[in-house]
């Protein structure tokens, strides 16, 4: 099993997909960023500019996957169904 769960589909989550070009990821609590990027790269086919998680009080990390210029998130946020 790798270590992304499943993409968050939240209203706050879709905003930063149209003006931020990030995609917003459970992942698991103990992956590295790292191992975050070259899972989402090796399976999304897009490259990442930048990586940033956070940890909830639920104790569920949340990576906020900011893609490069070339790349569009709007583009994989439909092949996800999140739009």
């Amino acid at each position: 099993m790798g270590v992304l769960f499943f993409p968050v589909a939240t209203e706050k989550a879709l905003g930063k997909v149209d003006y931020g070009n990030i995609i917003t990821y459970v992942v698991d609590t103990r992956a590295t960023k790292a191992q975050i990027r070259k899972e989402f790269e090796e399976t999304f086919g897009v490259k990442v500019a930048k990586i940033n998680t956070g940890i909830s009080i639920k104790n569920s990390k949340k990576a906020y996957i900011t893609l490069r210029k070339e790349y569009r998130a709007e583009e994989l946020a439909k092949k996800l169904k999140l739009v």
